[in-house]
């Protein structure tokens, strides 16, 4: 797709498909700290986790009570915490960052909460042992952020909008900026995310550059998933296509959903993996069906959260995700979240469904869902980016992504929901779900509801263009005319002849009556 020097093709071209044993690669770990009752607070980030170097059960990534998962970014001699995010592609951080160089340039992220927007700078960084001179970043200024913490994007470059805004190489993501000046490092990262409430797996999480986990080398075994391309705009994501009947409910039966992707296969839904998502963006009949037949649940608008289904805590859910033939299980701790320790109007707990039907602002006409936390805390996902790295040559390989399902044994699981939600008294034997009869109805779409407003109007655009031409042309015609015929209608010129009068001799006057 994209130019890259020979010798670098060659090498590349070797290792993508070989899982590597021994590289530089980066390992970023977490370590785990009670969880505070606001989970989006400055407070809670700080205190979410330990930011030490590499030492046993140490690290540089901190788990904030499964909400957020934050890395060290070093940038010109001060240390930022950064959420580790594939949904976006550029490094935004908020605060003075020290011996940075102004661009000239602004730039805007919106991301589906918030956004970053500021100057574009450069400045040299260290993130986990690379140095890299002059990384472009976006000097946040919105007030989104709080000083000292941001976003560092491990998307594709096509989706960065420092690189569009600056035009050039120089605007590079940071995994490109890796990918491109060392020889040594395989085009791809690993992401393990572990969760806070797991009695049985202590490990926090993981990601790593260039190198495969121990334990976990399978993970090449897997199918390889195709990135589904994004033609046009920059929307691309780390997204492959699930298998028909692809999502498995609560009541083991495949659920009823087709895709509203344009000219996709409706029966395999597009999904976008999203470590920035806590909730799961899924369509509404999956939400439905998930949670909509336990008893208590409830539809409900939460402040800062939107629309999502609230349960009980104590209702244990299990859920399937079919990607390649493969089927990932979703833990049911990950199923619905009670680190945010919400309460109803009479002072209960109530948990929060973690697969939260779409917002309107994570919406695109390019997928159907976002998998974020709630799953990929159940898969280690591999993304190798083949010739998504800026520069790549069209032979070097398609990029794709392999997932590891961990949540294989379903009785470690049941122990682990047992043990955390019901303080270790088995009593799932009585929960049944209510009957189907009681689901919202399904929703419907038809194609023209699959596309976006502008691109059911892309076809008929040359028509409207010229028929608003001829409409502006007809009408300042009109215009023209009617001045000019304003002007033909004269009042009559003051020294104009006056009407002539009576002649004389006049009439003498004659009262008629008498006084």
């Amino acid at each position: 797709m994209k130019t890259l020097a020979t010798s670098l093709v060659v090498y590349l071209s070797l290792l993508l498909d070989v899982a590597v044993v021994g590289v530089d690669g980066i390992r970023i770990h977490g370590k785990r700290k009670p969880w505070l009752d606001d989970p989006f607070s400055a407070v809670a980030r700080e205190e979410g986790g330990g930011l030490q170097k590499r030492v046993p059960l140490s690290s540089d990534l901190k788990n904030v009570g499964d909400v957020n998962y934050f890395a060290n970014v070093t940038m010109g001699g001060r240390v930022f915490s950064a959420l580790l995010d594939t949904g976006s592609s550029d490094l935004t951080v908020a605060g003075t960052v020290p011996n940075a160089k102004n661009t000239g340039k602004t730039a805007t992220v919106n991301y589906a909460v918030g956004i970053a927007e500021g100057p574009i700078q450069t400045v040299q960084i260290q993130f986990e042992g690379f140095t890299i001179q002059d990384q472009a970043f976006i000097s946040d200024t919105s007030g989104h952020h709080a000083d000292g913490e941001g976003i560092i994007g491990l998307g594709p470059s096509s989706s960065s909008v420092v690189r569009d805004e600056l035009a050039n190489s120089g605007g590079n993501p940071v995994l490109d900026r890796i990918f491109r000046s060392n020889m040594s490092t395989p085009n791809f990262i690993t992401i393990l995310l572990g969760r806070s409430e797991d009695p049985t797996d202590p490990w926090p999480g993981d990601v790593t550059i260039g190198e495969i986990l121990n334990d976990f080398e399978n993970v090449t075994s897997q199918p390889k998933l195709a990135v589904t391309e994004v033609k046009t705009g920059n929307g691309q994501h780390w997204q492959a296509l699930l298998d028909p009947n692809g999502v498995i409910g609560p009541d083991g039966q495949p659920i009823k959903v087709s895709s509203k992707v344009k000219n996709s296969d409706k029966t395999r839904l597009n999904a976008v993996f999203d470590t920035g998502f806590s909730l799961s963006q899924v369509p509404k009949t999956i939400a439905d069906a998930f949670y909509a037949r336990v008893p208590g649940a409830l539809y409900q608008n939460i402040s800062g959260i939107g629309e999502v289904y609230t349960l009980p805590c104590d209702v244990e859910l299990n859920v399937t995700f079919k990607f390649g033939g493969v089927e990932y299980p979703v833990h049911p701790l990950d199923t619905s979240i009670s680190t945010l320790k919400k309460k109803d109007a009479l002072g209960n707990t109530f948990c929060i469904g973690s697969f939260q039907p779409i917002i309107s602002t994570a919406q695109a006409s390019t997928y159907d869902m976002i998998l974020g936390m709630s799953f990929l805390r159940n898969a280690y996902m591999l993304v190798n980016f083949g010739d998504f790295v800026d520069g790549a040559a069209s032979k070097t390989a398609d990029p794709y992504i392999q997932l590891l399902p961990l949540t294989n044994d379903l009785a470690e699981a049941h122990y682990d929901f047992v043990k955390i939600r019901l303080d270790g008294i088995d009593n799932t034997a009585n929960f049944q779900l209510l009957p189907a009869t009681t689901l919202p109805p399904t929703e419907s779409t038809t194609p023209s509801d699959e596309e976006s407003f502008s691109e059911k109007i892309k076809p008929y655009l040359p028509y409207i263009i010229a028929g608003c031409a001829t409409a502006a042309l007809i009408l300042i015609v009109a215009i023209v005319f009617c001045i000019r015929s304003s002007r033909r209608k004269r009042y009559r010129r003051l020294h104009d002849p006056a009407p002539a009068g009576i002649e004389p001799p006049f009439a003498q006057y004659k009262p008629t009556r008498r006084y």
